[in-house]
């Protein structure tokens, strides 16, 4: 007999999640959802980007003069300011360490949780562990897709070590969740990851 995973009447965060150490397929498939990893075609933007070159210098500047041993450190000098970066240009509304609250297995605070004409999650990942931040993201896509927060079909994601970065989706309709498996890492690809980031949001 399978041991069961995840106690029905136990409350969980979704930080509890990443700490239960468990396969994101096992999440995924507790609420009724399936794990595919692909190579996926994510939309890039083209439009112009007036400061990239700063922020770029910026993320440059952190890495070679601050240390980046802490996960605090690394959210407030790497990915906050891409997030605050891809927010004024794209316009889009962006909550950060928001409450989000479906029922007892599915709530707790959302990292940034960015909404345009896509909504689209980052979740900060706690000792740079894409893996099982991956666990978390599938849990809070989960939340929002059942809270029907958005009329999309799709809801995207991202995990982040700061240095590194990852992306998924999750297909409403199949009830898919979807992990890209390739990792943009810091600074080589932080255009690549702007864009990438604009291009979701922005996507008709």
């Amino acid at each position: 007999m399978k041991r069961q995973m995840i106690n029905p009447e136990t409350s969980y965060t979704f930080s509890d999640y990443f700490k239960l150490r468990i396969r994101t397929e096992d999440v995924l498939n507790y609420f009724g959802y399936s794990k595919e990893n692909v190579k996926m075609e994510l939309q890039k933007s083209e439009r112009e980007m007036p400061m990239f070159d700063y922020l770029s210098s910026q993320i440059e500047d952190h890495l070679l003069h601050i240390s980046l041993e802490n996960e605090i450190t690394r959210r407030e000098f790497l990915i906050a300011p891409i997030m605050s970066f891809v927010r004024n240009l794209t316009d889009a509304k962006l909550n950060s360490e928001y409450w989000f609250e479906v029922n007892h297995q599915l709530k707790g605070s959302l990292d940034y949780y960015l909404r345009r004409e896509n909504d689209l999650l980052v979740v900060e990942a706690k000792n740079a562990d894409l893996t099982r931040t991956f666990t978390q993201l599938a849990a809070e896509m989960i939340a929002v897709d059942l809270a029907e927060e958005t009329d999309k079909d799709i809801i995207f994601g991202a995990v982040s070590t700061g240095q590194e970065w990852q992306f998924g989706r999750l297909e409403r309709k199949s009830k898919v969740f979807y992990q890209d498996i390739r990792v943009y890492v810091l600074p080589n690809n932080l255009e690549e990851i702007v864009r990438i980031l604009v291009g979701i949001l922005e996507r008709k």
